[in-house]
């Protein structure tokens, strides 16, 4: 297993036994190869790639994405920016995942979302829920954000189990393309109490 080598300048947000931390070039091989897990790509397609589009992404366009989050972070205004965050075990620092939020255009505004995905090898453990409680934490705690909303195609069964262990309330179905999804939303003063 190859260790993950860790940057000082990298934000990062820790959750116990994984942290998460703002995408690097390092992580792009391992991006490529889980997006292109089955159990990943028949429910995040617009994930999947080549190993040079990855890295293509990560290094022009994620990266780059991440600093501007982070920058508007600091004015506590994130606007309509993105953060794309892996997810590492913490004893290892391997690479497990990826724990994201952004605008999703497709469902009505407010429109921001999280979402979440754990290599094929760790599912079952938790860690989706957990990373999707520490970048909730961090939102609802350091951004503007009011309300952050999740989707889930409905024969997803654990990630709709994630969503409801974060909090979310189910609002209704939405189509999204040609799929049925269940829309959910946390609003930040449910958060706090």
């Amino acid at each position: 297993m190859m260790k993950h080598n860790v940057s000082a300048e990298l934000f990062r947000i820790d959750c116990g036994d994984i942290y998460l931390q703002e995408f690097s070039i390092e992580d792009a091989d391992k991006i490529y190869i889980i997006s292109n897990q089955p159990e990943i790509s028949n429910f995040l397609p617009d994930w999947k790639s080549t190993r040079d589009q990855r890295v293509d992404w990560v290094t022009n366009y994620e990266m780059p994405a991440n600093k501007a989050f982070l920058e508007a972070a600091k004015e506590n205004n994130i606007d309509n920016h993105f953060l794309k965050l892996g997810v590492f075990i913490s004893a290892t620092d391997e690479f497990i995942g990826w724990c994201c939020t952004g605008i999703k255009e497709e469902i009505p505004a407010p429109n921001r979302e999280i979402m979440y995905a754990i290599s094929a090898d760790h599912q079952g453990n938790g860690y989706a829920t957990k990373a999707s409680l520490g970048l909730i934490n961090y939102l609802f705690s350091n951004t503007n954000i009011e309300i952050l909303n999740a989707v889930a195609l409905i024969n997803n069964l654990s990630s709709n189990k994630v969503i409801e262990k974060c909090g979310f309330t189910l609002q209704g179905k939405h189509k999204i393309g040609d799929e049925l999804y269940n829309n959910y939303v946390l609003r930040k003063s449910e958060w706090r109490s």
